[in-house]
């Protein structure tokens, strides 16, 4: 095991390392300009047709609503790492980690668009006749290149049962014993039973619980660190200035070597947090908009890039704030993770502060849980066929009692969740590299795309 980890590491510092994340964020720039910086084109009409739709019956083929799949996607991407990831990346890279962040995220907003709509239009019917999508199809039906669909999906179905399952129940788990004191192995089985009971429903069961759950517990989340951030609304400014100071010098004007390590600390941990935590460019997210009922597929690509901007630009940035405004981060810079964010809303909110992100810690990683599924399940059939549904959904929620309260189990609990969790986070990251090609080679087809849908919205064809 040892030897595995030794390589893990290697591999770990090449898939988030400075190449992949320039690599991932020059795709996105690149995408960007090629499409005409949707990002800001379609912001307003993003908005529209993500709220104004809400509750009416769209045309086209498709299993779920596209809100529905908006919620699914959001349920996986918004996790722990809006909240101990943002820490993590501040009390390792410095204030200017936020500044990258919002970077990637800008950027980020073009890729997760691009990668929807390419899902869309490559999906298709499987065996059973339920609707499937992502990179695997992209890359098998759209660039011709089977042997990339495979690796993207062996990626993503070996990384799914670390990323979005074991150590997400343990996440879960950690803030209902931080909060409540509730012992992590009775979490475990309580969390094991309701996935259970969501997931034996398949898509649709999955999709109408996250439509529920998400925006409830967005909003929670959200309050709260609005709260912290106006009660010390006289450093918002000083927080971004700090953001955008430390983003491109070294705080404490060290010479030049030491002052460029610090600068580049700040943009990988920025960025690559970034991106864990909005997952654009990683591929995981099209996985469910592929099942959208949606008549054109740059039409769910706006789903995709109000995801990046709730998840990072929104979520992640409140947490930052929250850490920065409340001084915390130099205050108590032996802290780091969640618990510097609780510290950040101790200040303020006291003992309901500790509840309040207690919550927010636990409801986000069981919405990863259930999103995270569905990729899973997604990865599975394509390499194994429909025969993997019944034991993945065994073993997925075995792995949730173990992830929860694997203290009962092992002997090595620490030892075992860092171990998976090291190597889920290299399997999340390989599947950038396959996916980034797919986007890369079929760049053409999504100038098409966008055209056709600009056109189309121009002449009245399509509503929106």
């Amino acid at each position: 095991m040892q030897e595995v980890m030794r390589i893990n590491g290697i591999v770990n510092g090449i898939v988030w390392g400075p190449w992949m994340l320039a690599l991932l964020v020059g795709t996105g720039v690149y995408l960007t300009i090629i499409l005409g910086v949707p990002q800001l084109r379609y912001f307003f009409l993003m908005f529209k047709e993500v709220f104004g739709n809400l509750g009416k019956k769209k045309e086209g083929e498709g299993t779920i609503s596209s809100f529905a799949a908006l919620s699914t996607a959001l349920a996986s991407t918004v996790g722990t790492g809006n909240i101990a990831g943002v820490a993590t990346a501040l009390h390792l890279g410095g204030p200017g980690a936020l500044f990258w962040m919002l970077v990637s995220a800008v950027f980020g907003m073009t890729t997760k668009m691009a990668e929807v709509t390419l899902a869309v239009r490559y999906r298709e019917k499987d065996e059973t006749g339920s609707w499937r999508g992502g990179t695997m199809y992209i890359l098998d039906k759209g660039a011709n290149q089977k042997w990339l669909a495979w690796l993207f999906a062996f990626f993503g179905f070996f990384a799914s049962f670390g990323i979005g399952c074991a150590v997400q129940a343990n996440s879960t788990a950690e803030g209902f014993s931080l909060g409540f004191g509730i012992p992590s192995l009775y979490t475990g089985i309580a969390v094991a039973v309701l996935t259970a009971l969501v997931i034996i429903g398949g898509l649709k069961r999955i999709s109408e619980v996250t439509t529920y759950l998400v925006p409830f517990m967005a909003i929670f989340y959200i309050v709260g660190a609005v709260l912290v951030v106006a009660t010390h609304s006289d450093q918002i400014i000083p927080a971004f200035n700090s953001a955008v100071k430390y983003a491109i010098s070294d705080p404490m004007a060290m010479p030049g070597a030491i002052a460029g390590w610090a600068v580049k600390v700040a943009i990988t941990k920025g960025i690559a947090r970034g991106v864990f935590s909005n997952e654009a460019g990683l591929g995981s997210a099209p996985m469910v908009h592929a099942t959208a009922v949606v008549d054109h597929p740059v039409r769910q690509g706006m789903y995709g890039l109000f995801e990046v901007f709730t998840d990072t630009i929104v979520i992640c940035t409140l947490t930052a704030l929250a850490i920065l405004t409340s001084g915390v981060l130099t205050a108590k810079a032996d802290l780091s993770g969640a618990q510097l964010s609780l510290s950040a809303f101790e200040t303020v909110l006291g003992g309901t502060g500790t509840m309040i992100l207690s919550v927010g810690l636990a409801l986000f990683a069981f919405s990863t849980i259930l999103g995270w599924y569905w990729y899973s399940e997604t990865c599975g059939t394509y390499i194994f066929g429909q025969w993997i549904i019944p034991v993945l959904k065994v073993l997925w929620v075995a792995l949730i009692v173990v992830g929860a309260a694997g203290g009962v189990f092992l002997g090595d609990a620490a030892g075992f969740l860092s171990n998976l969790w090291d190597l889920s986070d290299t399997l999340n990251g390989l599947m950038a590299a396959p996916n980034l090609v797919a986007l890369l080679l079929l760049s053409g087809e999504l100038r098409r795309l966008v055209k056709d849908f600009d056109e189309k919205r121009r002449s009245g064809e399509l509503k929106v």
